[in-house]
């Protein structure tokens, strides 16, 4: 999974979407974890308010089991099915309760989403380095309140002075938002 990942950045889905699963981290790391989709491009049924999270598992049966337990924690899990080369694609309903946000965050206004779907992103995050943890204030809570940092961060990335009221991530592009198992495999090479 480490090979695939690199040279990619995470999409907006995975970054706003997915953690309203609830599914925990860890859990998600080691069942292999790619990145979360809002549709397949190899599909002809495409579901609607939902999200494809892609994974390459290393051990399948124990795989298998997190999808088994995936089934009986969330009832939001309304598909499964594979693809050559040991990927794995699972399709969860979005809770609908959040249906705005999710708007909002599809027109990439994700500092106008509500409190209660702010709340649902922790404001610290732990994050292991070399061996040592320690406390970081999450993306999420950093893209919702603009806060000076990546402002300033993402003001020297892109060489740009951001307007007061302007969004500061990356945009929401539907295309990058799509899975195609063509380009993610080319990182897999």
């Amino acid at each position: 999974m480490t090979e695939i990942k690199q040279g990619r950045k995470r999409t907006i889905t995975s970054i706003f979407m997915v953690p309203t699963l609830k599914i925990p981290s860890d859990r998600l790391k080691e069942s292999g974890f790619i990145d979360g989709y809002i549709k397949d491009s190899h599909r002809e049924i495409q579901y609607s308010n939902a999200v494809y999270l892609l994974f390459k598992p290393s051990n399948i049966s124990k795989f298998r089991k997190f999808l088994d337990q995936e089934y009986e924690r969330d009832k939001l899990v309304i598909d499964d099915y594979n693809y050559d080369g040991g990927f794995v694609v699972i399709v969860y309903k979005l809770d609908m309760n959040f249906e705005e946000d999710f708007n909002l965050v599809k027109e990439s206004k994700y500092s106008k989403t509500s409190l209660p779907f702010q709340n649902l992103f922790p404001k610290i995050v732990k994050l292991m380095k070399n061996g040592l943890h320690r406390d970081e204030i999450s993306l999420q809570y950093r893209i919702f309140n603009k806060t000076p940092d990546l402002i300033q961060y993402q003001e020297e990335k892109f060489g740009v002075t951001f307007e007061k009221g302007q969004e500061i991530w990356d945009g929401f592009r539907e295309e990058d938002e799509t899975l195609d198992l063509n380009k993610i495999k080319e990182y897999a090479k």
